[in-house]
Order: C-alpha cells, then structure tokens, then sequence
C-alpha cells in the first residue's frame, strides 16, 4: 500500500522545489531591488506581495483541484474514466514539456525572473503580486494535475495523499533552508537526476490514463490483452506492491497500454538526454529597473497597492470553483450514491435500504485482498459487478435496480463473503437491469464432454486421412499427397486446439519449427506442417514416410489422452475455446506464420470457422440465457466470414493468399474482425466465478 506514496512523493518533493525556488528567486531579487532602491532613494516594496501573489497561484491551485474531485464523483463511471484519460493525457503531455523546459532553460532562469521582478519594482507593488501569482501559478496547476492524475493511478488510496504532502513539505523545507544558505545542493544534477524518475512515472500515468480511455469506450483494443498476471502473481506481495506503486503498472495491461509505455520511454528519454543542457548563449543580465523592456499591459492595471490585486487573486479562484461546483449536475446522479466497504469479514453492510432506479455504489475496499465484488438479486444473478479491485482502493459499480431483494457478494482471493440481503422496494420500471446469473462448473459440464465426443469424431476422420496420405508417398503420388495432406490438416482444424489446448501431444502434431536449433531441419520438427514443408520444398516421397509414420502415431496419443485421460477436459477452457479457435486463425494463418509453402491460409480458416460454429452451439444455450442477441449475431458474422472466405478460391480450388486480389483479403480482414470483437464477449459472459 505504501509504496502507492513513494511516485507521489517524488513529484511532490521535485514540483515543490521547482515552484520554492521560483519563489526564493522572486524573493532574492526583490531584496537586490531593494537595496538599488536605499541607494537611489526610491521607496522600498515589502516581499508580502510577492507572498500574497503566491497565496493566489495556491488558491488557484486548489480551486482546480477541488473542481476536478468534486466534477469527476458527480459523473457516471464511464464518463469518469474517459474524463480520468483525458486528464491523464494532458498531465503527461504537461509534465513532459516541463521536464524539457527546465532542462533547456536553467541555466537562464534565474535571470528571466530578476528581470520580471525588476520591471514590476518599477511599476508598483501590485504588479510584483501578479509577477509572482503568475510565475508560480503555472507550478501549482502542472503538479495539482499530476499529482491527481497519480494518485488516481495508483488507486484510491491515502498513501498517495500523504506521500505527496511530504514530498511538498520537504520541498518547503528545502526551500528555506537554501535561501538561508543552511545547506548547498547541486540543483543541476537533482532536478536532471529526478527527472528520469518522473519521465517514468509519467509513462505508468499514461499508460493508466490510455486503459481508462478503453474502459470508457473512447479507445479500442480494451480485450487486446498484452500479458495478465493476475492468476500468477499475489497483488498482495511486497513486490508487486512496489513495482506498481512506483511504476503504475499493473498486473494486467493490453497491448495499447504496453506499446504506449515503451514508446514513450523510447522517445521522451533519449530527447531529454539530447537536450542542451545550456542553450549556448550567456545568460543575459537582469535589466535594471526596468529599462530594458517597458511595463505589460497586466502590470500597468496592477499597478499601486498590492493588498486589492491579491484580493482579486484569493477571492476568484473561490468563486470560479464554486461556481463551476454548483453548476454541475448534482441530481440522481449524487443523490443515490452509497457508501459501501469490504473488510476482511463484512461486503457491503453500510447497504440497509434501497429505492427502485438507478443507484450508484462507491465500493472501499478496506481489507488485504483483491477480488470481484457482485451485486446478486434474489435468485442468485449478478445485476452489477467489479471484475477487479485491489486492496484499499476504490471502484464504483451502478445499477438500475426493479423491487426485490439483493446483496452484496465479495469474491475475495482469500474467500468468498456474502452481504446482508436488502429489500428494494417501489415500482418497477422498463430500464431495469437485467440480472445474470453466474455459470457453473456443471453447466459446462454437458456441453465440453459433447465436445469431446465432437472431436473424438474429427480425429477418427483425421486417422483415415493420414493413411491415404501415406499410400499416395508410397506410391510416389505427390499432388495426391498435397491434396491429402491438406485434407488431414484441415480435419486438425476442425478440432479446435487453439492456443496449444492439447498440451505438447497437440505441438507433435501441429507444431512449427520456431524455436528449435536447427529450424526446419530440426529432429524435433514433426507433425503435420513438416510433411507440408517437405511437400512444397522438394523433399522425396520416401523421405517423408517416417514422418507421417510418426504423425499417424502422434494422433493416436491424442485419442488416447481425450477419452482416457481426459485431455480438453477442463470445462472452463471450453469458454475460451469458442474465442481462441478464430483468434489462432488471425494470428497464424492469415499472418502466415504456420505457412510452411502451401499457402492454405483461408482454406484453414474455412476449417476454423467451421469448428466455432460447432463449440458455439455447444454453450448457445447458455449464452441465450444471458444475452439472446448474441448468437445471432455471431451466426450472421461467421455467415460473412464463410462467404468472404469462399470468394477468394478461383474454380473451386483455394488459392495462396499472395494470389487473392487485395479487395477480397480486405473483406476477409474485415469479416473475422467483426466476428472476433463479437466472440469477444462470451468468455466474460460465461465466466465462472471464484465460489463456483
């Protein structure tokens, strides 16, 4: 939990630094005004404008922060999430551009602002005030963002909090104990040195801020999931808890999210690196007085006492935050929000009483796990859920709810706990939500053993295959054997081993030869894509016999396992196969990564659509009974799909896809991704949760 504060504490400690020694450069230069001024006879500012000027950039600074809480618990959860996106997009884009800045502009800082301070000295006190309002102000709003930006990253939490109020604290401590010359520190190397650390942090908020885009819709490729560590890795140990504290990273990130963390690593450090670290002219003198450049139009209208300037400063933010605070909407939406916890023995027992319509709950969870968090009806189906929430942070979760009874179900990896049921009562409305109940283990049960059986078939067909591939080698037949061996490959197809399902029997038989020392040539290279690679590079007849030899022997296995020992047994996996079997045909066939020379893309895939028809069915029952329109669409989709796929043979015979006319592949392209982002949804849909 506590390595949440350490990123927080850092961005504290280098924001805070950079806007005390604006401040202490403000003030440095105002004390050499000053004695020019005793010396010249001139009348003397007090540094309290430029504390007052600072009292309003802090103002101003707090303003945008209580709007950004306030405005983003009064949205939906989805225009929460794209507003967190949105927002952490621009507090990387800012932070990065500061980071640069500095590094560009140093040297001449100091500089720049003597002459500031000196124009305004010239003009009045008032114009100090804005001088300082000004120069600190664009400091208080870069780290506000970011540091909200951070701490939403790293959950709601309250190390974050506390880990960016010390990071400020001992920035202010710094600050003063510099400007009394307490201490020295090389200002160069700290800021140069903690900017790699926050280029870092900035890559984790972005990545964040790009997942929120996703889970708000704004932003494709949500269920493009690059690694998903959450089944092998305690969210709870040490070092997950400080890898993620300090980068923002997590558990279980998609490829967007992946590639925009690299990337912006591959850029931004290198360009900051290459950045000079002096522009290469000498910093310029400060003017004195003022004469080197005349008064601006904001310093003339600030011109005279500071004490009215600094009341506009301190007093508008105020009112611009308040009056953007009760201009937001702030009916239902705030109205029926509820405050519910998960402790390591109670789920939601601050839930007493409900009310018919939608309702809003703001789930804390207060004990050392992470889980799924479910609000089941009476009869046991989910009305709303968290798929995931890490331990003490928070999520909302809303739902239209109709009269009838609920609770909560925590699914905590230590346990499952149930809440107290709760009456809803008023009238019933057409929006309601309507409930899903969970799938169980012998839901699945009936439909993965009519799999098995299906494939059990598909095997035996695929056995007959393999012999008369083998009698045409024999006899020296070779577009007998190619015609057979894409018979036997296609049949392999349809028995849907995606994703490597059947273990290494499945590789035997239609493994590549990626990875091995000696490639194609490899002992360990077998099965059905090196008979192709033989057939359509050359090799003799004779030479491809003990491989299909070994093949016929490789299949037998196979049967051996899925009838005896059970192999594709797991029931939970046949969910994913309904997916996956498509999938594996985007990624290795139309890719053409398991193309060994026969350009059998789309013929393959063919296959592979027939078998997601058939695992399909298998679970349509199911799926029916929780989204009726989704089988139908599915069954259009795949209809597509097959006519794309058809369209691309040429007198009934497949052809290589590098021989298909660019407009049919698009359609082909097209087609399976329209029916992979439908597929995409049964596998949540009938998830089995944790307690089942």
């Amino acid at each position: 939990m506590w390595a949440d504060a350490i990123p927080n504490l850092l961005i504290g400690l280098r924001e805070g630094l950079e806007a005390g020694l604006v401040v202490s450069i403000l003030l440095a230069a105002l004390r050499q005004a000053n004695d020019a001024a005793g010396t010249s006879g001139r009348r003397r500012i007090s540094s309290s404008a430029i504390w007052l000027g600072v009292l309003g950039a802090v103002m101003v600074a707090a303003g945008f922060a209580t709007v950004l809480t306030y405005a983003t618990n009064v949205l939906s959860s989805s225009v929460q999430e794209a507003v967190g996106g949105l927002l952490s997009v621009l507090a990387v884009g800012l932070v990065t551009g500061m980071v640069l800045w500095m590094r560009r502009t140093a040297r001449t800082l100091t500089a720049q602002l003597r002459g500031e301070v000196a124009r305004a000295v010239a003009v009045g006190a008032g114009a100090l005030t804005v001088t300082a309002f000004l120069a600190v102000g664009r400091e208080g709003l870069e780290t506000t963002l970011f540091i909200w930006t951070a701490v939403k990253a790293s959950g709601s939490t309250v190390a974050p909090v506390i880990g960016a109020a010390v990071g400020l604290a001992a920035a202010v401590l710094l600050c003063w104990l510099l400007y009394e010359r307490a201490i020295r520190l090389d200002l160069g190397k700290f800021f140069n040195r903690t900017a790699i650390a926050l280029i870092v942090i900035a890559a984790g908020v972005l990545s964040y801020g790009l997942g929120d885009l996703q889970d708000a819709g704004w932003l494709s490729g949500q269920r493009w999931v690059a690694f998903d560590l959450t089944g092998h890795v305690d969210p709870n140990s040490w070092w997950v808890s400080i890898i993620s504290g300090v980068t923002d990273l997590a558990p279980r990130m998609t490829v967007l999210q992946v590639v925009a963390w690299v990337a912006y690593l591959a850029v931004v450090i290198p360009v900051f690196l290459r950045t000079d670290l002096d522009p290469g002219a000498a910093p310029a003198a400060a003017p004195a007085g003022g004469e080197a450049r005349g008064p601006g139009r904001w310093e003339r209208l600030a011109a005279g006492r500071p004490w009215p300037v600094a009341g506009v400063l301190v007093v508008v933010p105020i009112v611009v935050a308040a009056l953007v605070i009760v201009a937001l909407p702030t009916g239902s939406a705030s109205a029926s929000t509820t405050e519910v916890t998960v402790t390591k023995d109670g789920c939601g027992r601050e839930w007493a009483s409900g009310h018919t319509g939608t309702q809003t709950f703001e789930v804390d969870n207060k004990s050392a796990e992470a889980g799924e968090i479910n609000l089941d009806n009476s009869s046991g189906g989910v009305v709303a859920e968290i798929e995931t929430i890490g331990p003490a942070t928070s999520a909302d979760m809303s739902a239209t709810l109709g009269p009838g009874q609920y609770s909560f179900v925590c699914l905590m990896s230590g346990g499952t706990i149930h809440g107290n049921p709760v009456q809803v009562s008023g009238t019933q409305s057409s929006t309601t939500t309507t409930a899903v109940k969970p799938v169980t283990l012998d839901d699945l049960t009936g439909p993965n053993t009519q799999y098995q059986a299906y494939a059990a078939r598909e095997l035996v067909t695929l056995t007959g295959d393999i012999d008369e591939l083998r009698t045409d080698l024999a006899a020296g037949n070779v577009p007998a054997a190619d015609a057979a061996w894409l018979a036997a490959q296609l049949d392999w197809e349809r028995v849907g081993a995606s994703y490597d399902s059947f273990g290494d029997e499945g590789t035997a038989v239609d493994g590549l030869p990626d990875g091995l020392p000696a490639g194609v040539n490899d002992p360990g290279f077998t099965g059905l894509h090196r008979i192709e690679y033989g057939l359509y590079h050359g090799r003799s007849p004779a030479s491809l016999l003990p491989v299909v030899d070994q093949l016929a022997t490789d299949v037998r296995t196979v049967q051996q396992k899925l009838t005896t020992d059970d192999e594709a047994g797991d029931p939970t996996n046949l969910t994913l196969r309904v997916h996956e079997i498509l999938e594996d045909a985007l990624r290795d066939h139309l890719s053409g990564i398991d193309d060994e020379g026969s350009g059998m893309a789309y013929a393959e895939t063919e296959a592979d659509t027939e078998a997601t028809r058939t695992v399909l069915g298998e679970v349509s029952g199911l799926i029916d009974a929780r989204m009726p329109t989704l089988v139908p669409t599915i069954t259009t989709q795949l209809d597509s799909l097959q006519a794309a796929l058809f369209a691309t043979r040429a007198d009934g015979r497949w052809q290589p896809v590098s021989a298909v006319p660019p407009a049919a592949r698009q359609r082909v392209d097209a087609a399976i991704g329209a029916v992979l982002e439908s597929l995409s949804i049964e596998p949540d849909l009938l998830e089995v949760p944790p307690s089942h």
